[in-house]
């Protein structure tokens, strides 16, 4: 049975003690009062009480966030936020038309066309995921998810009132999506990772088709999230992009987190493709809801087409690292003939096997306590079995380095124990 995924960070605030209500009676109104779409405990699990004690670690091999690794980012770089055009406030529900033709510039790098009036902007990859399970779900509806997969699904269906069903990807065939596995009654979606993380696979063209028609003869919208589909790492290219088909309803998602390494922008989008009528419709009720936050600030917005041209040194040098920390990690794996590597395609992390005689968790903590090193238990994103660890690939490279070394020696000691 997968274990709990998610590391929460909460706040903690401070209430008078004459304010709080007794525990006993607390316990009998907590029910009533709070919503079940979250979940009942927040307490940090296992490992994030491990971290917690830690003063630091020194071989921090989950550390996603490309700014605190090292990454040469311009100086300038954000020097477009300050235009005194940000001054005025003309939102549009799609987002600005002037940003809105930058994203569809964008993608047609990936070679598809999109119609920038099929394009909504919001702010973040986790926004479109909520905006989408409202567009296409009543509550209690279901969206198909993949496993094994980034464990953030369940909880924005959670929040949206909605429930996520795991289908399989095929370690078989590469962990491609298992066709079968989209079969379930009832679905309104299915959620698409391209490339996967953390395995880093791309969904084969093979398994596109057979998805798309399987999607459109059950009426299943394609959300496809290709947050890290411009990182294709050397011997393999990308997969062709999702982003403009026209069998089914599709929905493309980008955001300049993942595409210029820039999390701290707040800026995402939807494009949205399919037979004509449909993508109407979705786009006259997708910009009804947008419209009700209005999320996108205007100073990002109208950076964009400087964004993607000057923060484009910024995505080469993230793809020059993770290729760099993935050869040197194939190199240490090879004089480890106990190590597997699930040898990533593209994005931003990479797939450790080991014999599943040791156990994953007992395996992390020891790493962090004892040799100052912390990685994902394959746990995290529910495979199917013990005997997983992920890694990113963007820590500065004697870091990386470093750390695999330990983590490999660890497991070798194990293994012959």
């Amino acid at each position: 049975m997968a274990r709990p995924a998610i590391v929460l960070r909460h706040l903690c605030c401070f209430v008078p003690t004459a304010l709080l209500p007794a525990a006993g009676l607390w316990q009998n109104v907590r029910d009533s009062m709070f919503s079940r779409r979250i979940p009942t405990s927040l307490a940090p699990n296992l490992l994030s009480r491990a971290r917690a004690k830690l003063r630091s670690i020194p071989h921090d091999l989950t550390q996603s966030n490309p700014t605190l690794c090292g990454i040469d980012y311009a100086t300038d770089l954000l020097a477009p936020l300050s235009s005194p055009a940000g001054l005025a406030y003309d939102p549009d529900a799609q987002g600005l038309p002037s940003a809105r033709e930058a994203v569809a510039r964008e993608i047609s790098r990936s070679g598809r066309t999109v119609d920038p009036g099929a394009i909504v902007l919001c702010a973040s990859t986790s926004e479109a995921y909520s905006l989408l399970f409202r567009l296409l779900c009543d509550p209690g509806d279901a969206v198909l998810v993949p496993v094994p997969s980034y464990p953030l699904f369940e909880h924005l269906a959670a929040l949206d009132g909605v429930r996520a069903l795991a289908y399989p990807l095929d370690p078989g065939t590469g962990y491609d999506p298992d066709p079968g596995g989209i079969e379930s009654a009832g679905a309104r979606a299915l959620v698409l990772v391209h490339p996967n993380n953390p395995t880093g696979t791309y969904v084969s063209p093979r398994a596109a088709s057979e998805i798309v028609e399987r999607c459109a003869r059950l009426g299943i919208a394609l959300i496809v999230d290709e947050v890290f589909h411009g990182y294709p790492l050397p011997p393999a290219t990308a997969a062709p992009s999702f982003a403009g088909a026209e069998e089914v309803l599709t929905f493309t998602l980008g955001g300049l987190s993942k595409h210029l390494g820039l999390p701290q922008l707040k800026l995402a989008w939807i494009a949205v493709s399919g037979p004509g009528p449909g993508v109407r419709e979705a786009l006259e009720r997708l910009s009804f809801i947008a419209d009700q936050y209005l999320s996108v600030g205007t100073p990002v917005q109208l950076a964009l087409p400087r964004l993607f041209r000057e923060g484009a040194a910024v995505r080469e040098a993230i793809a020059a690292r993770c290729l760099a920390n993935l050869r040197a990690l194939e190199a240490e794996i090879a004089r480890a003939p106990w190590i597997t590597l699930v040898r990533p395609q593209g994005g931003w992390s990479a797939v450790l096997r080991f014999p599943n005689v040791v156990e994953e968790e007992p395996l992390v903590l020891a790493l962090l306590e004892e040799d100052g090193v912390a990685v994902h238990p394959g746990y995290f994103f529910d495979f199917p079995e013990d005997g997983h660890l992920a890694l990113s690939l963007l820590p500065a490279p004697p870091v990386f380095v470093e750390g695999v070394r330990r983590v490999l020696e660890r497991i070798g000691r194990e293994v012959k124990a």
